[in-house]
């Protein structure tokens, strides 16, 4: 690994004999590498800990292997918290542009996919690589696999005990990660050194994740499995209703695609989800439409969605091979209505294995918002997903982990 210090075999705890860092970054993935280069381009001595064996598993994995690594589009509103503002300062200091440009200079391509994503031409692990010749230039040490076992305040600064032995250090940074994607080093130890040191949390919970449906309830749409379409999509979330409009995928359990990952992240138990299955149709031109009318109320609507669809809609109406013309307004109306906000009942979700990000986290009152450092412990900072800062689906969870790092990395 760059930088890599030697190290005898045991330590005594004497203060003396730990070597002393300016900043111990804990979590070696997206945030953790880039907090760690910049702090050491700005002369900090930093040593970067992970325990788990592959470096930045998430971006290596992520896009399909090429990395939605931002989206161009990034702005405040595009994250969920419970203190919607705290993203504001560091997305501000270091966005779109700034990760670019570290892109650029390691000479990897990129493109736009679809509503502001970029993604690596090639493949992931450029970025990887990138991020990790940034930090050897900044001459971080950095120590794969090392498990952290023991965090002390001491004074000043921490004491971590590694498992390859202990250290001293001015600033603690956490970059764990939340609790998605368990099968690639997930843990809950953000969030239990967080506890350890008096922060409060808010409730980590799965999002960007696909939703679960109750089998006997979702029965006559399992045969759907693999239809898409374009939705608008709406949730209530807290005092307001949230909109998407993103690509729905039916699958022989429920429903995925974006429309579902995106609107999970606000979901919540026990409410439906409202799905625009209408589009463009307006209520006035599909009454309008059964003037002279022969086709079926089936047909009609296969004008409109995937035929498959319509014919499940309309099986469950008992009206599929009823002729449009024979219809009421009242009842065209009442048709339209429904499809039009057709409401689904997720029982729950696919759980941490499929989600993408965490929602929930560190509570960001309890932080800075400029350097992202505990406001009651001095020296300790969280960035990252183990934040409560969590971006909708394309590239905004990437970005979030870019500006919290730059934000902590000015700071130390």
């Amino acid at each position: 690994m760059p930088g890599s210090l030697a190290f005898p075999t045991t330590f005594r705890s004497s203060a003396s004999h730990q070597p002393r860092f300016d900043a111990v970054i804990i979590g070696a993935g997206a945030a953790g590498l880039l907090c760690a280069a910049l702090a050491g381009h700005r002369g900090r001595r930093v040593l970067l800990l992970d325990h788990w064996p592959k470096v930045a598993e998430k971006i290596r994995i992520s896009g399909g292997g090429r990395c939605n690594f931002t989206n161009l589009h990034t702005r405040p509103e595009n994250f969920l918290s419970g203190n919607p503002h705290f993203c504001k300062s560091a997305l501000s200091r270091y966005g779109p542009q700034d990760i670019i440009a570290l892109l650029r200079k390691h000479r990897i391509g990129f493109h736009e996919k679809h509503k502001g994503q970029l993604f690596c031409d090639d493949s992931a692990e450029q970025l990887i690589t990138a991020l990790l010749e940034e930090c050897a230039a900044g001459q971080v040490t950095h120590w794969q696999p090392c498990a952290v076992e023991a965090v002390e305040a001491a004074a000043p600064g921490f004491r971590v005990r590694t498992a390859k032995g202990w250290v001293s250090t001015d600033a603690l940074v956490v970059a764990t990660g939340g609790l998605s994607i368990p099968q690639i080093g997930a843990s809950p130890f953000g969030y239990q050194l967080a506890e350890q040191f008096g922060l409060p949390i808010v409730p980590p919970r799965p999002a960007l994740v696909p939703l679960a449906f109750d089998p006997a309830l979702w029965a006559p749409f399992a045969d759907l499995s693999g239809v898409s379409l374009e939705v608008d999509i709406q949730t209530d979330y807290e005092h307001r209703t949230v909109n998407f409009r993103e690509d729905l995928l039916f699958t022989h359990r429920g429903l995925s695609g974006p429309a579902i990952l995106q609107s999970s992240s606000y979901w919540q138990a026990g409410k439906p989800l409202r799905i625009n299955l209408m589009g463009e149709v307006s209520e006035a031109a599909w009454i309008q439409s059964k003037q002279g009318n022969r086709r079926t109320l089936a047909g009609e609507l296969s004008q409109h969605l995937p035929q498959r669809l319509a014919h499940a809609l309309c099986a469950q109406t008992g009206d599929a091979d009823r002729r449009m013309a024979d219809f009421s307004d009242k009842a065209l109306r009442t048709l339209w209505q429904h499809w039009h906000a057709w409401p689904v009942l997720p029982s729950g979700t696919l759980g941490w294995r499929k989600a993408e990000v965490t929602a929930g986290g560190i509570d960001t009152r309890a932080l800075s918002s400029s350097t992202l450092m505990a406001m009651d412990v001095p020296g300790l900072h969280f960035i990252g997903e183990v934040v409560d800062v969590t971006g909708w689906l394309g590239g905004y969870n990437f970005q979030w982990a870019w500006s919290s790092a730059a934000a902590c990395a000015q700071a130390l």
